[in-house]
């Protein structure tokens, strides 16, 4: 049986309450260098259980681009710059991806 790879790469998604947060958001992980890259999408629609009421509000979309090195370091700066009491953050694997791009991945995320 042929050995299963570990991801080296994922795509990270958090949400937050506006175009400006969203873009604060995306341009800190970047320039801290925990992700090389961050899209914003939105506005999107959430539906969520929150404090025991159901609560539907626009949101926008950040989905970061980073190594799994870098994902604890991430995770950290999210929740520090989140105002969100409990941001969504979840992390996915890259499974396929260009050389060239994941590379550069590499590059933007190296720390130092």
């Amino acid at each position: 049986m042929k050995e299963k790879a570990v991801p080296e790469y994922l795509t990270v998604l958090t949400t937050t309450d506006s175009a400006d947060r969203a873009t604060a958001l995306a341009s800190s992980a970047v320039e801290a260098r925990v992700a090389a890259c961050a899209q914003i999408e939105g506005p999107v629609t959430s539906v969520y259980r929150w404090e025991g009421a159901v609560q539907t509000e626009p949101e926008w979309r950040v989905l970061y681009k980073t190594t799994v090195e870098r994902y604890p370091a991430l995770e950290q700066h999210i929740k520090t710059v989140h105002h969100y009491d409990t941001p969504e953050i979840i992390a996915t694997p890259v499974l396929f991806g260009s050389d060239e791009y994941l590379l550069w991945v590499s590059a933007e995320t190296a720390e130092g």
